[in-house]
């Protein structure tokens, strides 16, 4: 069996206790020993699937998504992770609720939650709204949980908001340690967290933000590149500089493409739209000004198209640690001759790492169930030895 007691003994030296029971909004909010107990609950219940083990802790049970947002890969992951466990997934469509009737967050967080285990929310398009509104949710199945009215306090798991993108920053943290061969050898390593250009406009922050806001928790030299105008939240860049400054890393800024590259271990070339331009244009949307929107639209694909030799190139990538730098990307890229005319990544690059970049994404799955498991069992150790002997197939006859 693959499995092995290696999991259940790095478990034990660490101490996420407060895991159970809790919800998962933002990466820095939990502890560095938390962040690996969920890595390592991952990888051990990746094990356990690869060697046909049952990994169901539940008999049954809902797992609740909410997608504000288009999504394929979150969509599914989440769908994935529920089932590993043994829930059964139900889409809340908002067009085919009452919320469409001005029902509110409180009555429909708990009129969906009776069995519910798990609330996974995918909230990204306005700044100061989507985190805000998963905590909502997350305050009011607590309060009907303490009434009386729910049987169970289902966990609230961010599938992304408009700050950060945990469930894709910790799928990535964990490829790149496999990659790296373990945390340990992350320190000192740089990544170039760069924006490039992309014939689309709106990308969220989430992934750039979440990116500075995890990485710099590991020792590594992390670097945010965008051309002037590009900025994040401030209020991110300052954690993401403490959080270098705390692990023996460090955290740069630069307006050069060729600088991030120089050198990198690592590099992150993804699209996103300027802070500044995310907050107008949830202010636009707060006041139905359809015009506003358009125009504002139309302002950003020509200061988008001022950039397009903001590609992540062959000649880029030669420039590297020894040309061999691991590329990165959530996905959907927008490749250039192939999705789009011109894009974030050149296609001879994108294909060359399409097997890399299916592997970074096939973590996700896996740190979401981790996230479930964490905050539902209050004994992981007990219960993963118990499912790794506990002769339960997955799939019978194999």
């Amino acid at each position: 069996m693959t499995y092995s007691k290696q999991f259940t003994r790095k478990l034990d030296q660490l101490n996420f206790k407060n895991l159970y029971q809790g919800d998962f909004f933002l990466t820095w909010e939990k502890t560095v020993d938390e962040l690996i107990a969920t890595f390592t609950v991952a990888d051990a219940l990746r094990a356990l699937r690869e060697d046909n083990a049952s990994t169901k802790i539940f008999n049954s049970g809902l797992g609740i998504s909410l997608f504000r947002d288009n999504s394929t890969r979150t969509r599914f992951s989440f769908a994935s992770a529920c089932n590993l466990l043994g829930l059964e997934v139900q889409d809340l469509d908002e067009g085919k609720s009452q919320i469409a009737h001005g029902e509110t967050v409180r009555e429909t967080a708990n009129m969906i939650s009776f069995m519910a285990d798990v609330i996974g929310i995918r909230d990204d398009m306005y700044i100061g709204k989507g985190n805000t509104y998963m905590r909502e949710v997350a305050k009011a199945v607590r309060e009907g949980y303490l009434d009386g009215v729910l049987e169970q306090c289902p966990t609230l798991v961010n599938l992304q908001c408009d700050i950060d993108h945990p469930t894709q920053l910790m799928a990535d943290m964990n490829h790149i340690t496999h990659h790296f061969g373990g945390l340990e050898n992350l320190k000192g390593k740089k990544v170039a967290m760069t924006w490039a250009y992309s014939p689309s406009y709106g990308k969220p922050l989430s992934v750039p933000q979440g990116a500075i806001g995890l990485m710099t928790r590991f020792g590594m030299e992390v670097v945010l590149t965008h051309p002037k105008g590009y900025e994040v939240m401030p209020e991110i860049e300052g954690i993401a500089q403490k959080q270098a400054a705390h692990s023996g890393g460090k955290f740069t800024k630069s307006s050069s493409m060729e600088e991030a590259f120089k050198d990198a271990d690592m590099v992150y070339p993804k699209s996103w739209a300027p802070f500044a331009a995310m907050e107008k244009r949830t202010a636009l949307y707060g006041n139905g000004d359809l015009e506003g929107i358009k125009a504002l639209e139309q302002e950003l694909l020509a200061e988008n198209a001022k950039h397009k030799t903001w590609e992540c190139t062959e000649q880029l990538m030669q420039t590297t640690r020894d040309g061999k730098a691991l590329y990165l990307h959530c996905l959907p890229a927008d490749i250039s001759g192939v999705s789009c005319k011109e894009g974030e990544v050149a296609a001879s690059v994108f294909d060359r790492y399409r097997v890399p970049l299916y592997k970074q994404a096939s973590h996700k799955p896996y740190i979401i169930a981790a996230m479930i498991f964490l905050s539902k069992v209050k004994y992981p150790q007990q219960v993963l030895a118990e499912l790794a002997t506990g002769n339960k197939p997955r799939v019978f006859g194999t």
